[in-house]
């Protein structure tokens, strides 16, 4: 299934009745159900209790996939005979697949990645370079990590291809949705008019305030992501997130 998040729910009922019980779903979607935070595993788990469920993630950019360049993913799933039936499936020449257990944290890096991306973009936006990037992006990868091992997910998770790999390709490509998204954010204009123009998705959108609801619920500190929530929501501007964030206190890196 490669629904947007905010349509998941909604599609996986329809479609429920249409297949058997023991049918692996495999979720494809970057991004945490808005109402109840949720992953997508977790959202399948919710209306079909039992059924085999896993995620496929990573650095995967669409169009560049769609040429035949070589990328790299990584499908997880608890379920051992699905790891190894989704990997036979998805495998060809140039579109290489690890596999993994790690369920919540791949689902928690490709949804988190995308927040990021926004933040990235919003950087750019505001004419900042690349030493600003890395740091967003190295940071942001901090507040990743913390989130997703108070959830249960595995620290190495976090510097694989779902965390660290997806986190350069969407934070650095001018292919990026979210990215695109941050950088109009940058220049001013309001969330609302740059969606309206656009005919993709942006997942990190609807992710950033699940996000920050599930930092506040852990108690995990997650600066970068709460500032481009308040950003999308209108409580504050860019320039102003861009302020608070620089007037951090300084501490040792961790």
């Amino acid at each position: 299934m490669a629904i947007p998040s905010m349509s998941f729910r909604e599609v996986l009922r329809k479609l429920l009745p249409l297949s058997k019980p023991v049918t692996p779903i495999i979720s494809l979607t970057k991004g945490l159900e808005r109402e109840t935070n949720l992953t997508m595993t977790q959202v399948i788990a919710s209306e079909s209790p039992g059924r085999p469920t896993g995620v496929l993630t990573g650095p995967n950019l669409a169009g560049e996939v769609l040429a035949g360049d070589a990328t790299a993913a990584v499908v997880a799933t608890e379920n051992e005979s699905l790891r190894a039936q989704a990997f036979q499936v998805f495998s060809t020449e140039t579109f290489r697949v690890y596999t993994s257990e790690d369920v919540v944290g791949c689902e928690l890096g490709g949804a988190f990645k995308n927040v990021l991306a926004l933040a990235v973009g919003m950087t750019t936006g505001l004419g900042n370079g690349d030493n600003t990037r890395a740091a967003v992006v190295t940071r942001g990868l901090a507040e990743l990590a913390r989130l997703g091992s108070a959830m249960g997910g595995a620290a190495e998770t976090f510097s694989g291809l779902a965390g660290l790999g997806d986190l350069v390709a969407t934070c650095f490509s001018p292919q990026s949705r979210n990215r695109y998204v941050g950088e109009q954010l940058g220049k001013g204009r309001k969330t609302a008019e740059v969606l309206a123009e656009m005919n993709n998705v942006a997942e990190g959108v609807v992710t950033a305030p699940a996000v920050t609801s599930l930092a506040e619920i852990h108690k995990v500190e997650t600066p970068i992501s709460d500032q481009v929530t308040a950003v999308l929501e209108g409580k504050i501007t860019v320039i102003d997130a861009y302020d608070i964030l620089l007037m951090r206190e300084q501490r040792s890196e961790r």
